[in-house]
């Protein structure tokens, strides 16, 4: 098939790197030149050092040339900058491509999934049909996924076909897809993940124990759930791989951006400090605006999250919200 991949970060290029060794026709796109200049000229990404990267892949600069006429297009560029990619292409999106997020986050303002970011911005621009949208998440960090390192994700759609039919363009021997038609519940799981991720690495970075940080997880994904049964998406999403799948690669694994951004506040250093040190988009800060809003509206407690809002946002001292999570009331672990 032919496919846009729209992103040059380590996430676009491993997914691009998969697909042109799966044998598909791939086009990268990317708002940032230099990135592009960079991928042609040496054939690596300045942050996948020991990664090949396919020569068959193309490069183009152009949004338009792209993705019109495409079998696929792949959104991975930084949820803060889906809407804007979209307002930028949507005219040149047909009904009959499958249109794939692999970006996980949520819209401050409007509370929307990228998916619904996708299909909401395609409306304001006057596109008419049904987009056939897919949502891709699992335990998958870029520097493993480029290494052929296996792993699965989940292809969610809640039309089964589409999300078959892109499973289908990414499984391999070393990338195992499952199918899902809980659309919202895996996009939430991605989102909510990165703001734990940021908590385990404050763990990490106040020099508590693996104690801790499994009691962490597990909370979190009790608390991810809680939201996720609010917002009407099935439990069973919550404990796969967009779920417990992909928290604990994140909450874990030094590739981990979150991970990092939270064990250097844990040191001691401001969220701008560390966000600057680890040079890449952090995905949970941004996603904490729009879980806070989340929480309040559909009154669902979910004391982790509202720690590192308080911390990130607020400037709390870590520690202190350590303290206050331990001293809650008591309560049963059964809702």
């Amino acid at each position: 098939m032919n496919i846009a991949v729209l992103g040059a970060g380590t996430w676009g290029i491993a997914l691009a790197k998969l697909l042109s060794e799966n044998r598909h026709s791939v086009t990268v796109w990317s708002a940032l030149l230099c990135e592009l200049d960079s991928l042609e000229n040496g054939g690596k990404h300045k942050n996948l050092p020991d990664v090949d990267i396919p020569r068959e892949i193309k490069y183009e600069r152009s949004l338009e040339k792209a993705v019109r006429g495409k079998d696929a297009v792949l959104f991975t560029v930084a949820s803060a900058y889906v809407r804007q990619v979209v307002s930028s292409c949507a005219t040149y999106l047909s009904e009959n491509q499958l249109l794939i997020d692999a970006a996980k986050g949520l819209e401050a303002d409007t509370l929307f999934t990228m998916t619904e970011v996708i299909e909401d911005e395609m409306k304001k621009c006057g596109v008419s049909f049904e987009p056939k949208l897919i949502a891709l998440s699992g335990p998958t960090h870029a520097e493993e996924v480029a290494r052929n390192i296996p792993t699965s994700v989940v292809s969610a759609c809640r039309d089964e076909t589409c999300a078959e039919k892109t499973a289908e363009l990414f499984m391999n021997s070393c990338m195992r897809v499952y199918t899902n038609t809980d659309v919202k519940g895996v996009e939430i799981c991605g989102a909510f993940k990165n703001i734990i991720a940021l908590a385990a690495g404050m763990i990490r970075g106040m020099g508590y124990g693996d104690n801790t940080l499994a009691m962490l997880m597990t909370r979190g994904i009790a608390e991810m759930t809680r939201i996720g049964l609010a917002l009407g998406c099935k439990r069973r999403t919550f404990m796969g791989l967009a779920g417990i799948g992909d928290l604990i690669v994140t909450c874990t694994s030094r590739h981990s951006r979150n991970n990092r951004c939270g064990e250097l506040i844990g040191m001691g250093l401001s969220y701008e400090e560390a966000s600057k040190k680890v040079g890449m988009v952090v995905e949970g800060y941004y996603a904490l605006d729009a879980a806070a809003q989340l929480c309040e509206k559909y009154s669902v407690s979910m004391p982790i999250i509202s720690a590192v809002y308080d911390v990130i946002k607020r400037g709390a001292d870590p520690k202190e919200a350590v303290r206050s999570l331990m001293t809650r009331a008591m309560r049963s672990e059964l809702d």
